[in-house]
């Protein structure tokens, strides 16, 4: 997360100056300004209770992907198309005995 920029947006969003801003936070204008600028990099209070003076809150949300191993993936993509096709025509032809299979029984 981009902390200056997000801060920026919020609050050209909520249509407020940095001297606003830092007014309704309880905070000085400088503090602003050095955010915005990526002087410094924001306590997550700190953070917080800026958004929250442009009506947005800090949250947090689970990650596209983390957790998933990439490795088949990339092996998979090394591979040429004419290789991967010919893969995947197998593991159909897989499939289609696996469904037969359960569908006898």
């Amino acid at each position: 997360m981009d902390a200056a920029q997000t801060l920026r947006d919020a609050r050209r969003r909520a249509g407020l100056s940095q001297r606003a801003l830092a007014l309704l936070a309880n905070t000085q204008q400088p503090t602003v300004a050095r955010i915005e600028s990526r002087a410094v990099v924001p306590r997550v209070d700190t953070l917080d209770r800026l958004l929250a003076a442009c009506g947005l809150e800090l949250a947090t949300v689970p990650r596209p992907g983390a957790g998933i191993d990439r490795t088949q993936i990339r092996d998979l993509l090394a591979l040429s198309p004419g290789d991967r096709l010919r893969l995947a025509a197998r593991d159909g032809r897989n499939l289609d005995r696996l469904l037969a299979r359960a569908t006898r029984r």
